[in-house]
């Protein structure tokens, strides 16, 4: 057996991240679903990419700035309950999902129900309900 010095992709598909959300990460062709964009933010979360975060949102939701270098949040799991259309000929999305994550040591989860729209081919993130 040789040794693999493969890292699994943060968004928990299971495959090598140069495979799955790095590619995106790195400006290769945008995800072709919602749920594929939506794991990619997830991704891009985990390793601190805001850069790839700000490219995927909505303009008209789009903050300002996202700085995450002073975040001591760690993503550590995704769990997609549920998605409705977002698939490469729709127009719209909805991915609701529940992400883990600790702070300051402490487990927490973050559950959400995310908006998306497809626009120019490409799917952007619009806005979340959080779900408490």
């Amino acid at each position: 057996m040789s040794k693999s010095n493969n890292l699994s992709c943060p968004c928990g598909s299971g495959i090598d991240y140069r495979k799955c959300c790095g590619p995106y990460h790195h400006g290769d062709d945008a995800p072709a679903t919602a749920e594929a964009l939506m794991r990619s933010r997830y991704s891009a979360y985990a390793m601190r990419k805001s850069d790839y975060l700000m490219a995927t949102w909505h303009p008209e939701t789009r903050p300002q700035e996202l700085d995450l270098e002073g975040d001591s949040v760690k993503w550590v799991g995704l769990l997609v309950i549920a998605t409705e259309a977002g698939q490469p000929e729709d127009r719209t999305g909805v991915v609701e999902f529940i992400a883990r994550y600790k702070i300051g040591g402490r487990a927490a989860k973050l559950s959400e129900r995310s908006r998306f729209e497809r626009i120019g081919g490409r799917w952007l993130y619009i806005d979340g309900e959080v779900n408490e």
